[in-house]
């Protein structure tokens, strides 16, 4: 098992899978890890629809541009923001978001590959209509998840001087 840090840098969006199944037990804990992120005053804004069906996946990936990935991986999550249950939408959302990201990094930790697809969100009336989902549940994204087939093991990310800035109080160190 490696540490938080470590599996933070590792993580990459995975889009090719293997024909091995996903174990349900992994799914759980994937499910679990979404559960346990946090959200304003605890409200837990987030429902998760588990897609395993293929036909289902089939239907899904054909709301998408990234039908392939849909198509190959091995589970779909959908992931809805329960509106009934929201109290602020901006922190709501930042809450789903953080769900997400404690779900890809348990994929990892499980040595599963897994995407976060947003560009399903132009049909997510369709991929309500087809997971039969209630109108309180709001798409926000779909994870494809599977053993992963490919393993890009570098990735870019902008230098720190160009993202993060310091204020500084009090005299100014030279």
């Amino acid at each position: 098992m490696q540490g938080t840090i470590e599996t933070i840098l590792s993580r990459r969006s995975i889009r090719s899978y293997t024909h091995e199944p996903v174990a349900r037990s992994d799914i759980t804990m994937v499910l679990e890890a979404g559960r346990w992120a946090p959200s304003g005053l605890n409200n837990q804004p987030w429902k998760f629809i588990v897609v395993y069906n293929r036909d289902t996946i089939e239907k899904m990936a054909a709301c998408t541009r990234y039908s392939s990935i849909v198509q190959n991986a091995g589970v779909v999550i959908a992931v809805f923001l329960d509106t009934s249950q929201m109290y602020d939408r901006t922190k709501d959302v930042q809450s789903i978001g953080a769900a997400i990201e404690n779900m890809l990094l348990a994929c990892c930790e499980l040595g599963l590959g897994a995407v976060w697809l947003g560009e399903i969100l132009n049909n997510k009336e369709q991929v309500n209509l087809i997971l039969k989902a209630p109108e309180s549940l709001e798409l926000m994204a779909a994870l494809a998840i599977g053993h992963p087939g490919e393993r890009k093991t570098t990735s870019s990310r902008k230098e720190l001087k160009e993202i993060a800035f310091e204020e500084l109080y009090g005299p100014q160190w030279r």
